[in-house]
């Protein structure tokens, strides 16, 4: 995970399992964005764990001639042609799916992609799928339909929890070729992410940082650390996060082996660690105490190439990283940029 490397351009998956791609909310742009990488067939080796009314609706939105087959395991999707959408029918989805509008919150997409993640996520577990690839899906819808979750990251993070076991430690991270960030907090009020953090959380977040960058290529990466307070504390003198805890995990860290500086300022640090062109970053990676402080900085930067990877799952899983776009829904304006970055960086990780 160097700054000067990137995922490979769209090419056929290597892999001897293929990779799960999730429909999304069917409300939203998911399945079409979905259907637009298998008609310019850049998903080969790829499925869809979603529901066939809706992904033919999205394959005609798509524009072009494009076919959906249903398939019995993911295997068969090895075998599918060119232009061919193979989907893996979730089960126990609302029969009347189809009808939910686009562009508009719906408890019946909302449970319909709760069920398609722990179907894809069980695949995953099994490991019938090299990865697991999730289009975007709607947090109010899913709280419409009773899932207990805010998000993907959380809800993968309990669908990897064996029976009575412990809970594997995830995080966020949000990529593209110029930065990487990773989150020590996510999906929380501004006042519970403060709340949440403290010396284990920072320092774990350090460890998975380094250890997932380990597993792809950077043995030692240079992760910098990001304050929570402006100037990253002034030493105290703008709130003392810094000086009782952030301070102490980039110390622990260290001695750990683990190449961790700061706390840096948090306004500029995202510009030493962006990789151009032109200049090499100083860092491989940014930890960000808060979801906003760190996303904001890569979105900015463009979100065409922009990839979520949830490190610490025992599978590989990637996302797009922007949403629903419920605007654009069903228009056939939306770009399907930042989901085949998430195949790519799918397909790079499965088979590194």
């Amino acid at each position: 995970m160097t700054p000067t490397s990137s995922p490979p351009p769209a090419a056929r998956s290597t892999s001897r399992a293929p990779i799960a791609l999730t429909m999304g909310d069917a409300c939203g742009i998911g399945p079409e964005i979905v259907a637009q990488l298998f008609l310019r067939d850049s998903a080969h080796g790829c499925f869809v764990v979603g529901d066939l009314a809706v992904m033919r609706r999205a394959a005609a939105q798509a524009g072009g001639l494009l076919a959906v087959a249903c398939i019995d395991t993911a295997a068969d999707a090895l075998a599918a042609p060119p232009r061919c959408i193979p989907l893996l029918q979730a089960r126990q989805l609302p029969s009347d799916l189809a009808l939910a509008l686009q562009g508009q919150v719906d408890a019946r997409a909302g449970a319909a992609a709760a069920r398609c993640i722990e179907q894809a996520a069980a695949l995953a577990l099994s490991g019938e799928v090299a990865a697991l690839v999730t289009a975007p899906i709607h947090k109010a819808a899913l709280a419409a339909a009773g899932i207990p979750f805010p998000g993907h990251t959380e809800l993968l993070q309990a669908l990897a929890t064996p029976p009575g076991g412990i809970q594997p430690p995830v995080r966020m991270m949000l990529a593209n070729n110029e930065l990487r960030v990773v989150l020590v907090t996510i999906h929380l009020s501004l006042r519970r992410a403060l709340d949440a953090l403290d010396f284990d959380a920072v320092l774990q977040t350090l460890r998975i940082a380094h250890q997932s960058a380990g597993g792809r290529g950077t043995a030692a990466p240079r992760i910098a650390v990001a304050g929570l307070n402006p100037h990253a504390g002034e030493g105290g003198l703008f709130g003392d996060e810094e000086v009782a805890f952030i301070g102490p995990a980039i110390a622990a860290a260290r001695a750990e082996g683990i190449d961790a500086q700061g706390p840096y300022a948090p306004d500029t640090v995202f510009m030493r660690a962006r990789h151009t062109a032109v200049r090499r970053g100083e860092f491989d990676v940014v930890v960000a105490m808060t979801h906003d402080h760190g996303l904001i900085p890569v979105k900015y930067l463009g979100i065409d190439d922009g990839v979520n990877v949830t490190l610490g799952l025992p599978f590989v899983r990637t996302s797009p990283d922007h949403g629903t776009a419920f605007d654009i829904a069903g228009t056939g304006r939306a770009s399907a940029s930042s989901m085949q970055a998430a195949v790519d960086w799918a397909r790079r990780l499965a088979n590194a």
